[in-house]
């Protein structure tokens, strides 16, 4: 029996994702690209949008859970007076307002109170959350309508400019994870007396990942396996110190509450340490030599 060819392509993969591509489209095409089967990413992006998505190959998809809180900002447009089913420009109209058009000041006003900071959002149907163990967008695609609990989410900045339509306004906003924009921007036009729903979605992004260091789909730039915790807190180890890691061995904590980045003297990312017990750390993932 042949033995497993083992991963050649390890790092981190920052995508300018186009619209009209799930984020599973285009982890199978970086599964082609690499030649490996280990890859995935770090937080969905709706098909219709486009912007950053971050992917990790081979060792660096056991990075993803230091990932999982990271501040993501968006821009999009948010269109007054027609509710969709899928918040998004992409679904059915189910309902239009006969809405006077909002003035910049009334809309900041009404963001200021009620969508900024940490707020209480109910996840759309067409969310990827699951109930009962079913994703809600396939209940969504079954004319299935289910209860959804309100969720805490935080909003660190919603910002608004008008556009040419006096029933369309720009938005920019930076929110915590688990933050629902198309649900933002629907209730931001209930919250105005009406509806509306969002368009042109693009993700900026992802806490310290900048969409303007993203590459395409066919030339795509892999980055070393470090960039997947480059917002942790950096500890160089020596050599007794980088075998004692690779052994899962316990050492005093370095100061601050972690997670820390162990780097060997070349920058080799060697694993990541976690406060274990007070003022002990511990690696909990590692890397081996190669």
């Amino acid at each position: 029996m042949a033995r497993k060819k083992p991963s050649t392509a390890h790092g981190l993969v920052l995508i300018d994702k186009p619209a009209g591509l799930t984020s599973h489209d285009v982890v199978y095409k970086l599964r082609g690209h690499f030649g490996e089967k280990r890859i995935g990413h770090a937080g969905t992006l709706d098909p219709d949008a486009t912007g950053l998505l971050v992917v990790g190959v081979g060792n660096a998809t056991r990075l993803f859970r230091f990932m999982a809180d990271m501040d993501k900002t968006y821009s999009c447009e948010i269109v007054f007076g027609v509710e969709t089913d899928s918040l998004d420009d992409s679904g059915a109209i189910t309902a239009t307002h006969e809405m006077t058009p909002p003035n910049l000041e009334d809309i900041r006003r009404i963001i200021s109170e009620q969508f900024l900071g940490e707020i209480m959002q109910v996840p759309p149907m067409v969310s990827a959350l699951r109930v009962d163990g079913v994703r809600l967008h396939k209940l969504a695609r079954e004319g299935i309508e289910v209860e959804r609990p309100a969720r805490p989410i935080t909003v660190h900045s919603f910002e608004v400019e008008a556009t040419d339509d006096p029933m369309v306004i720009r938005a920019t906003i930076r929110s915590g994870a688990g933050t629902y924009i198309r649900s933002l921007g629907a209730d931001l036009g209930t919250a105005l007396g009406g509806g509306a729903h969002i368009r042109t979605l693009r993700r900026f992004s992802v806490g310290p990942f900048s969409v303007d260091e993203a590459t395409t789909i066919p030339e795509p730039t892999l980055l070393p396996i470090r960039e997947a915790v480059r917002h942790l807190a950096v500890q160089e180890l020596d050599d007794s110190e980088v075998t004692d890691c690779r052994f899962g061995r316990t050492r005093i904590a370095w100061d601050g509450d972690g997670p820390w980045a162990a780097v060997d003297g070349t920058g080799e990312l060697i694993g990541v340490f976690e406060v274990w017990r007070e003022r002990i750390a511990k690696p909990t993932v590692v890397f081996q030599a190669r």
